[in-house]
């Protein structure tokens, strides 16, 4: 079995390297991913412009491969260009953070994933929810860190693709979008549908008191706050029973979501 990963969070983020430990007993596993942060940009394409490829070292010392471009950019250059032989299954992730709902759209893990699909590939697209209450640890000199703890996240990735590699995937599931909590209660997976929408955004400028601390760090050189605004979000606090955000923020255990690509709605008078 031959495995593409990707991600957005960038090719040296942690969650690359768990998931590549995750599946690599399994299978063949090559590495392709941007070489900076690429969240939140959903399935933007490089198209006919130039893009940098690098060999880079992950830090267990394997191979992988840089592109300077989005996370859709990354799925399409490792199928066609660095991987011999075209993947049986696309991994995106791990990522840090949460892809739950409909607004997976937006999320370049979910988005390189779709490009998968749309290539003919299967995927799955990998995310763990941080929770702050137990993942922000103090180190020996009192500063602050995010402790991500892959564990959980790596273990259900592992039994999935092997189930996978075993069986094959669901008929009518084009991806699956799995999301696993880092302070978990359950470690059994539950399959989900997508709840309507995982984040409330507002736009705020300079007088909003509540936020001032987030609009107001970090401003680029020689830029004011007084012509500037930001959309902030926060994440959404009621999920229906049965729903990805149900499943992972109140039941606190892993959310698995089978998806297909084809949003087609069914045929309607008009």
């Amino acid at each position: 079995m031959n495995i593409l990963i990707s991600n957005d969070d960038g090719v040296f983020a942690p969650g690359i390297l768990a998931a590549k430990q995750a599946v690599e007993d399994i299978a063949n596993v090559t590495v392709v991913a941007p070489d900076v942060n690429n969240s939140s940009v959903g399935r933007r394409l490089t198209l006919f412009k130039h893009l940098k490829i690098t060999s880079c070292k992950l830090d267990d010392e394997s191979e992988a491969y840089s592109v300077s471009g989005s996370p859709a950019d990354s799925v399409v250059v490792g199928t066609d260009y660095v991987m011999d032989e075209r993947p049986d299954l696309v991994i995106t992730g791990i990522n840090q953070g949460v892809n739950i709902s409909c607004d997976i759209t937006s999320s370049g893990t979910v988005c390189a994933a779709l490009e998968a699909v749309s290539l003919g590939i299967p995927a799955i697209a990998v995310s763990l929810f941080v929770d702050p209450k137990t993942a922000y640890k103090q180190d020996e000199n009192g500063e602050w860190y995010v402790d991500y703890d892959f564990t959980l996240a790596k273990k259900v990735l592992h039994d999935l693709v092997l189930k996978i590699k075993n069986e094959g995937f669901p008929d009518e599931v084009d991806l699956f979008n799995l999301n696993v909590p880092s302070n978990y209660e359950s470690e059994e997976v539950e399959i989900t549908n997508l709840s309507h929408k995982m984040l409330d955004k507002k736009v705020i400028d300079n007088t909003d008191k509540e936020k001032e601390e987030i609009f107001t760090y970090p401003l680029d050189e020689n830029q004011n706050s007084d012509d500037l605004i930001m959309i902030v979000s926060d994440l959404v606090k009621e999920y229906p029973k049965g729903s990805d955000g149900y499943a992972l923020l109140f039941e606190k255990r892993p959310s698995l979501t089978p998806l297909k690509v084809n949003m087609t709605s069914e045929h309607i008078d008009w």
